[in-house]
């Protein structure tokens, strides 16, 4: 199976070039002046298949925002050269824990630069649309952790007093919770009162609260950590520091690096990936269908013309040619259009929840260079076949017989 889908891949690619590289030749035997009076000559058809393109491709690229700003939610600023150590076969913060011993183990490691020790826990809170609450995930942190994430920055308020129930909230969180700075609320036997709020460039901290470790854990009955957070010396000891804590049969830990360990919570969100890939593969259809009807109702009324082309001397790989770049034009015009209309959601916040912690994950639908690009591939895609297919049927037809038709 995996051979026949490789080969099929193989054979989509190939096609694609070849369509390409005669689209390209074609402009070596006929003018692309040719080509654009083609276009103006049926303004309307031209503008309404633009515009229908555009709407499909507006779809698919709100769709990609989505999933973009997940992405980037769980993943940007995470570093590779930070390991966050958790307790062996735990895939999430919230059902790890180490102690206190082992924490102070790793802090006596080679190649340990900083330590923050930290802990994460869940708080059910009410929110506009889930007055029942949605879960969010409140960190136990020490200075520490601010020493390695120096882009996590108080934008409003102060920064929490040690030992005390003060909190920060992130800015993402503060609003979909409205959770602002001077509110308190109650959760289980404690109130928290908000001091602060922050950004943390766009990551995953900012779907998060953040609070004193110390007062956090004495408040919910935690004695140990989490998770620690190390900032080695230098990137070259990460190795070491790896081989030290999974051959220490005292800690019984795992490493990961902080980037792979966001990489790996998007597993919690499939369900989003699956969705984007379905929308992805239907409008994409859509568009080759779309571009395909343009270009059937754009070359039945000119076969005499292409059979005259041809009766000149044209050949069949130049026809085909040409009314492909024909196409690729409609159909990038398309894609102009649709990133045009899509752009209103670029920047609106949501959230969804990551079914490894359970928790909320807020985010903002982006729609920058990388879908940008996806959708021009796309447009591009649907712009070949969908001429081609209509293309290779008229150069099929005998000059004879096209000379005829009406």
């Amino acid at each position: 199976m995996k051979i026949f889908f490789t080969l099929f891949a193989a054979g989509i690619v190939l096609t694609t070039l070849t369509l390409i590289v005669l689209a390209i030749a074609s402009l070596f035997r006929i003018p692309f002046t040719y080509i654009l009076g083609n276009l103006k000559s049926r303004r309307m058809s031209t503008f309404m298949s633009i515009l229908g393109i555009g709407v499909v491709i507006a779809v698919m690229l709100s769709m990609q925002a989505l999933d973009r700003g997940v992405t980037l939610a769980t993943q940007s600023t995470a570093s590779k050269d930070i390991l966050i150590v958790m307790r062996e076969g735990a895939e999430a913060e919230i059902s790890s824990w180490v102690t206190r011993d082992a924490e102070q183990i790793i802090r006596t490691l080679p190649g340990v630069e900083k330590v923050s020790p930290e802990l994460t826990i869940i708080f059910k809170l009410p929110r506009a649309g889930a007055p029942k609450g949605s879960n969010v995930i409140v960190r136990g942190v020490t200075p520490a952790a601010f020493e390695i994430r120096p882009y996590m920055k108080i934008v409003d308020g102060r920064m929490f007093h040690p030992s005390t129930n003060e909190l920060i909230v992130s800015k993402r969180i503060s609003d979909r919770f409205n959770l602002h700075v001077g509110q308190t609320f109650t959760f289980g036997p404690n109130t928290w009162n908000i001091v602060g709020a922050f950004t943390a460039n766009g990551s995953a901290y900012d779907s998060e609260i953040w609070a004193d470790e110390a007062y956090l854990g004495t408040a919910r009955n935690r004695e140990q950590f989490s998770t620690v957070y190390i900032k080695p010396t230098d990137p070259s000891q990460i190795a070491a520091i790896k081989s030290a804590i999974a051959n220490d049969n005292r800690l019984k830990l795992q490493v990961r690096s902080e980037f792979q360990y966001y990489s790996d919570q998007m597993n919690g969100l499939i369900g989003i990936k699956i969705l984007v890939s379905i929308v992805a593969f239907f409008m994409l259809f859509g568009a080759i269908l779309g571009t395909m009807n343009t270009m059937f109702s754009s070359i039945a009324p000119r076969q005499r013309e292409l059979a005259t082309l041809r009766a000149l001397g044209f050949s069949r790989r130049t026809i085909i040619g040409s009314v492909v770049l024909e196409s690729a034009i409609v159909a990038l015009a398309g894609a102009v259009a649709g990133l045009l209309l899509s752009l209103p959601v670029n920047g609106l916040s949501s959230g969804t929840v990551n079914w490894s912690t359970f928790s909320e994950v807020a985010f903002s639908f982006r729609v920058d260079a990388v879908v940008a690009r996806f959708g021009f591939i796309v447009a591009l895609i649907a712009g070949i076949y969908g001429g081609a297919i209509p293309a290779l049927r008229t150069a099929r037809m005998p000059i004879t017989t096209a000379l005829r038709e009406i």
